[in-house]
């Protein structure tokens, strides 16, 4: 690993880090991405506080993992910045959707995104905490028998029953796409769990009651506490995530408003 210029805390033995001592308003430095990138590798979901930076700044830290995607599912927030867009949530509201529910970002995609960076912006009084959960443990976790079933599965992930009325007409142009239901991560080579509850509709290959036992089994696997960390979002909070190997869900315990601004890390076809 680079030289550490920063804390880290390890949160849970799955997954998650908090990271203190940089300073994500000013630029930083070769040795400093390195070790933010190698942290980012190990721990899957990085936290840092206290980081009252602008959308500026948001999108050129996450510029260090990878291009950046104009994510089309949601308006961003200005002509000027359109790789930051806004989740911006309502309970007040009838009918407001919200991400309660696991899920891994845009499955239904054939390149799925890498990573997303995500800032609080304006935040509820009480409530509002998201969990993330490692694919990693969750495969780790099954019987070798189960692991040697899925390995060369592949399933079938649809955004067609998952999102708004606006998304969908920004997906028009997508069709159903296939995925592994196990991925090797590029990096780390590590194998991890790649199915969902939101996107993925059907596993390839198999009956339609052998499907309807084993995809449930597979999606509420997630559930699990012992893959899981969860974060509760103060003032200058940021999540960084790495979409290849976790899934998280947005706890919608709160009324009133929640924004939060995104940044969506451009990602490579599962493998």
């Amino acid at each position: 690993m680079a030289a550490t210029t920063s804390t880290v805390t390890r949160l849970t033995h799955a997954l998650g880090a908090e990271v203190s001592g940089i300073d994500l308003s000013r630029p930083l430095t070769r040795a400093q991405v390195q070790e933010v990138q190698e942290l980012f590798h190990e721990h899957q979901v990085l936290f840092f506080r206290n980081q009252h930076i602008d959308d500026v700044a948001q999108r050129d830290f996450a510029a260090h993992f990878g291009p950046l995607q104009h994510f089309a599912f949601l308006p961003p927030i200005s002509e000027d910045l359109p790789e930051v867009h806004a989740i911006d949530i309502d309970l007040s509201k009838p009918k407001t959707a919200n991400a309660d529910i696991w899920h891994s970002d845009a499955t239904f995609l054939n390149r799925p995104p890498l990573g997303s960076l995500l800032r609080a912006v304006l935040l509820p009084e009480v409530g509002g905490d998201t969990l993330w959960a490692s694919m990693y443990a969750a495969y780790e976790a099954l019987s070798s028998r189960m692991q040697r079933l899925i390995d060369t599965m592949t399933a079938v992930h649809d955004s067609s029953n998952s999102v708004s009325h606006a998304r969908k007409a920004a997906n028009a142009d997508h069709q159903p796409v296939t995925h592994p239901v196990v991925r090797t991560h590029p990096v780390t080579g590590r194998k991890a769990l790649f199915v969902n509850k939101t996107f993925t509709t059907r596993l390839e290959g198999l009956t339609e009651r052998e499907n309807d036992t084993l995809l449930p089994m597979l999606t509420d696997h997630v559930r699990s506490p012992d893959f899981q960390v969860r974060f509760h979002w103060q003032p200058g909070s940021i999540a960084l995530w790495d979409n290849r190997c976790t899934q998280h869900y947005a706890v919608a315990d709160y009324s009133g408003r929640r924004r939060m601004h995104r940044v969506v890390i451009d990602g490579g076809a599962p493998e």
